[in-house]
């Protein structure tokens, strides 16, 4: 993929499934609230990542560029 992402999880809206970090374990990781955070706000482009936010039940999960245009959820 070969782009820079800003990954970002909205703590109000995570219910602390835990799916994220399921699918992508080096993305994510869970707080002792069992909240979801990234582990690094900008990342390489990577599949696990992306479908961590797909997967995300509450769609709490947002990526984007560094251009700010949407990666996860798509603009409609």
């Amino acid at each position: 993929m070969g782009d820079r992402w800003r990954v970002e999880v909205d703590r109000g809206v995570c219910i602390g499934s835990g799916m994220c970090v399921n699918h992508a374990p080096d993305g994510f990781s869970l707080d002792s609230a069992r909240q979801s955070h990234p582990v690094a706000a900008d990342t390489d482009a990577n599949e696990p990542v992306l479908t961590a936010a797909e997967g995300c039940p509450v769609e709490a999960i947002t990526i984007t560029l560094a251009s700010g245009e949407a990666v996860f959820p798509p603009e409609e």
